[in-house]
């Protein structure tokens, strides 16, 4: 039975998807805290430092930084703000826009990011790959695919803070 050929919820459909959102809350909760502990930088940190080293110059502005990630502009503005009295990353005025900023990874924001990276990847490994086999990883890629799909996400949106 395809998706479109549904007409009710089945208590297994609910079995499902309770088990997919809570087993990816569990694995993005232990992730989040492993790279709290393990470089001092959140998931919010990470997600916005990833999109800075990702752009042409390591600098874009706060709009596209703010579709990049998938936040509202103003959570990103308080989280710019936090990381900023860091010295993670700086913002400066527009030149074409007025009303904008222009957001640009530091090099204490770089480094930061580097720390980060090793032991995030080590936690996706650990915690993710590690239990898949090769088949898995890729069933896990096809529904992922069609779920982007079906939402009407493309490469580029997604927001995620673990990168």
């Amino acid at each position: 039975m395809n998706a479109s050929s549904r007409t009710q919820i089945s208590a297994e459909d609910l079995r499902v998807w309770r088990g997919f959102i809570e087993t990816t809350g569990v694995l993005n909760s232990r992730l989040a805290s492993r790279m709290q502990s393990e470089s001092s930088l959140s998931t919010g940190d990470y997600g916005v430092l990833l999109a800075l080293r990702e752009a042409p110059g390591r600098s874009l502005r706060s709009s596209e930084l703010a579709a990049s990630v998938g936040w509202e502009r103003s959570r990103l503005s308080h989280q710019l703000g936090r990381m900023e009295k860091r010295g993670l990353l700086r913002r400066d005025p527009c030149p074409e826009d007025t009303r904008g900023s222009v957001v640009s990874l530091t090099e204490e924001g770089a480094t930061a990011f580097r720390r980060g990276s090793v032991p995030h990847l080590r936690a996706v490994q650990e915690l993710f790959l590690d239990a898949l086999s090769p088949e898995q990883l890729a069933q896990v890629e096809a529904l992922t695919d069609t779920l982007r799909g079906h939402l009407g996400l493309d490469e580029s949106e997604g927001g995620s803070d673990l990168g």
